[in-house]
Order: C-alpha cells, then structure tokens, then sequence
C-alpha cells in the first residue's frame, strides 16, 4: 500500500509554491517526519515531512515546477521495503529504537495565535536543541512579530527531540516549530532519527555564489536573470541562507542596482582594498521583523499624512514643586513613584477633551472622532520602540495612570507585551527628554493625528515679570496631520498642555 505526499496548505492567501529542493531520490528509505521536499513560496519556505516510514517509491514533480495546494508530489511504498533498505549498522540496535518510538509521547509545539491583525511571526533565537531535557513552562524559543515578542514556553517536560522550525523563519499560527517526547523513550532514539535528517541537507550542492549552502530558489533566480542581479548581491533569508523570491523584491525595492550596472572602466579594483578591508569590518544583521514594521509604519505615515510641527515651552518649575513637596507621601499611599508622565498624560487628555480633532483620525473620506483617550506611550526597547497603550486615561487619576506607565513599561522591556497593550491608542506621548534630547519633530503614529514629543528640562534665563531668572524649561513640540488639524487647533492643544503643567491645580479642579 502507497502513501501520498501532497502539498499542504500554506496559508490563507497562498495557493501555490515552488519546489525548492527534494532531499531524497526513488528507492530512500525514510523515517516518518522526516523531511523530504523543501516548497517555496513568496513568503516562506516549508518542509514537506514524510507522513509514514517507508521507501520513496516514486517523485511525480521535479525541482521548479509550480505546484497548487493539495497537489499530489509523490509516493511511498509502505512495509519491508523500507526495512530493508536500511544501513546495516543500523540493523543491530533496530529493535531497540523502534521499541522506544513507539513508547514515546510526541508533543507538538505549536506557533500560537499572536493576535487578530498577526499572521505572521519570525523565529527568533532558541534556547534549546535537540537532546535537550526540559521542564514545563521552560521559554523553548522566542517568536517576534511586527509588534512584539512572544515567549514559547514548553507544554510538558520532557526532551526535544526535533526543532522544524530554523531561526530566521517565518511562520504562521499552526505551524509546528518542535517536538518534545514527554515520555523519555525519545533519549535514545533521537540521535539515530535526528541524525539522518540532519545529514540530508548537509548533502546538498556546494555553496553558491552569495555564500549560501543552497542555491537561489528556481523563482528567486528566474527573477534575479530578469533584474540582471547576481546571488552575492541579495541577502538570502530562507533556510541555510537560500535567496527567496521575496528577497530578490526586497533587494530590487532597496535600490540596488544590476550586476552589468558598473561599466567595464570600474572594476572591483577600482575601489581598492580599502574597500575590502572595510567590509571585512562590517556586520551585516538581518532587520527584525519589529524593525521592518516600524520603517515601514514611520515611511507610510510621512507619504500619508500632511505632517506640521508646532513648538512650545514649558515651565516645569510648578511640576518639580509639587513632585518634591508630596513625592514621599504619594509613593508611601500608592506604591509608585510619582513621575512626570502622569502630568503629561493628564494634561494631553484634559486638551483633547476641548480640541477633539487632534484625537480623531482620517477613515477614507470620514473623519472619526474619539470619545475616549487611550494615550500611548512610546517605550524604547533593545528591539525597538514600542508604543504600549494606557486605555481610558481621561477617566483614570494621576496616580492610577502611574501604575498603569509603570506596568506596561516593565512589560516592554521584558517582551511580555500582548496584544491587547499595543491596539486602539487614539494619541501618543515620546519622551526623548530621557535620553537627552533638547528638541525634535516626532512621527505621526498612524493613523492617530497627533503625537507630544517631551524633551529634557533645562535651566535657562527667562524673563519673568521684568526679572531675568533662571527656570527650568523643557520644549514641547506637537506633531500633527494638517489634513484635519487646523493650526489653530494645533497651536490652543500645545497652549492648554502648557497651561495644566505650569499651574498643576488646573488638572485637580478639572479646568
């Protein structure tokens, strides 16, 4: 009895692929789960794994050819054959391994649903490998999505006996990323099922010009012979650093020009070894996938949005005061130290209450108009800058926006943020007064219509009633969509946040 091995889905809005590499020829025996074909899609490359032991008994596509979903890829003759085909070192411990895979209790770990609008997740670094003993909850890998990281934690202990899913992969909710055995028999019969598959790929052609150990995949080269670009100039992304189709797009979107650009008059040695010896200093780092959102987000909002900056000052004297005379007795009754993000916030929500359009945003040809403030507050991280969301801030009092900054920015760094603690800001805070900054223009955060940059507070001279003293200021500069901020509503906005912070009794009585 055969068994076929069909194309499975590849996501909602993929219906065909392109076969990548096949690992194994007619006559292989092979071991269930073992990989057999590599597909390529636009989006990613996945292994077709073998769905029972056996012999490869027949291949009915070849290496290039496009295939839809659920299309028929090959056979395998089931039984003896594949026994049979063996090595024969293998033969005297058989018994023994085969008795452990059957008493052993696969656990499939799988890429959890990272949210409504996710499809998608990049694996990042694992913190295991096959062999390795784990306990439950243990963190296995670490998934970055464009807007967080996720922990994987273990279901069960046990030992990993196969990771699928390489570092640098993108994968979709469903897909496996490893297998653990929380049996124990897996100890042994890891190294001699782990070790053939491991081997295929090490089989494969030698490395190709852009230094991958495959070569470019069958659409990524026939894209690149289009474009006129060589494999050195486009970094691989797939397994053992294969060039994608998706690569050649991103490297063509880049600007990089083709290989018969450089006229004949300007060979390499033109640029000299100096350019070789500092290559050779370079490192080049693949851009995460939270970093490749945040380009994208922060270029789509200038080409979107009709951006303007508008400037002020701020007096924080009456801040500071009040912060020295009660910051002791606040910490003691609320446990959080109070900062000046809870000013801030308070103040931006008592403003857009009375300038709503700067809490709006642009929906087509309808404008629509918050009746809530869930104000973001941008939190840089070691991956980036996330913009965790205080939900409802105008109905919360200083102190309970607090807590709440405070909650949120331990989670950022700790990559612990969900979902639900990035979605539905209606205006955003970034403070780069933390890190020095004197004075900048902020990016919109899309498609809100309004960001506050705080800045650092500094001493200057001012003239305060005929006097020359010395106060300690911070710039404050309003970033805006002209498309439906008037600059008179811009301007009252960054007047009325200035107001509540330079008189802070304005924000207790509500005015």
């Amino acid at each position: 009895m055969a068994t076929e091995i069909r194309v499975p889905t590849l996501g909602e809005s993929v219906s065909e692929a392109t076969i990548a590499q096949w690992f194994k020829k007619p006559g292989d025996a092979i071991a269930a789960d073992e990989p057999l074909v590599e597909l390529e899609t636009d989006k990613v490359t996945v292994e077709v794994p073998a769905p029972a032991a056996g012999t490869l008994e027949s291949i009915v596509v070849n290496e290039g050819d496009t295939v839809e979903v659920g299309a028929l890829l090959g056979q395998i003759a089931e039984g003896g054959a594949a026994a049979a085909a063996k090595p024969a070192k293998a033969e005297a411990k058989a018994e023994k391994p085969a008795a452990a895979s059957k008493a052993a209790e696969l656990v499939d770990v799988v890429t959890p649903s990272a949210g409504e609008s996710v499809t998608e997740a990049e694996v990042g670094e694992w913190s295991v490998k096959v062999g390795d003993k784990v306990k439950a909850d243990d963190v296995l890998v670490e998934l970055e999505t464009d807007k967080a990281a996720q922990e994987i934690p273990a279901p069960v202990a046990g030992t990993v006996v196969k990771i699928v899913a390489k570092t640098g992969d993108t994968v979709e909710p469903g897909n496996l990323l490893c297998q653990i055995d929380a049996s124990g028999a897996a100890v042994t019969a890891a190294p001699s099922e782990t070790t053939p598959a491991e081997a295929a790929p090490a089989a494969a052609p030698a490395p190709a010009a852009g230094g991958s150990s495959m070569p470019p995949a069958p659409s990524a080269s026939k894209m690149m012979a289009e474009k006129n670009l060589s494999a050195d100039q486009v970094a691989g992304s797939g397994k053992r650093g294969q060039v994608l189709k998706g690569d050649v797009i991103a490297a063509v979107q880049s600007g990089i020009t083709s290989a018969a650009a450089p006229a004949p008059s300007t060979p390499a040695i033109a640029r000299g070894p100096v350019a070789a010896e500092d290559e050779a200093r370079e490192e080049r780092v693949r851009m995460t996938k939270l970093r490749q959102t945040i380009a994208r987000r922060l270029k789509d909002a200038q080409n979107t949005a009709a951006m303007l900056t508008t400037y002020n000052e701020v007096d924080m004297g009456p801040v500071m005061e009040l912060r020295k005379q009660y910051k002791d007795l606040f910490e003691k009754k609320h446990g959080v130290k109070l900062g000046f993000m809870g000013f801030f916030t308070k103040a931006v929500c008592h403003a857009l209450q009375e300038i709503p359009a700067v809490n709006a945003e642009i929906d087509g040809t309808d404008i629509i108009y918050k009746k809530f403030c869930h104000v973001g507050v941008a939190v840089g991280t070691d991956k980036g800058l996330v913009v965790p969301v205080v939900r409802d801030a105008d109905q919360m009092s200083i102190a309970e926006i607090e807590k709440e900054i405070g909650n949120l920015g331990r989670k950022a760094r700790d990559g612990k943020l969900g979902m639900a603690d990035m979605t539905g800001g209606t205006f955003t805070i970034s403070n780069g007064g933390v890190y020095g900054s004197l004075m900048s223009s902020p990016i919109l955060n899309a498609p809100q219509s309004g960001i506050l940059g705080m800045h650092k507070i500094q001493d200057r001279p001012m003239a305060v009633n005929g006097q020359v003293v010395i106060r300690p200021m911070m710039y404050l500069a309003l970033s805006y969509d002209h498309r439906i901020v008037d600059g008179k509503e811009a301007v009252t906005f960054l007047v009325r946040v200035k107001e509540s912070l330079e008189d802070p009794q304005r924000l207790v009585l509500d005015l």
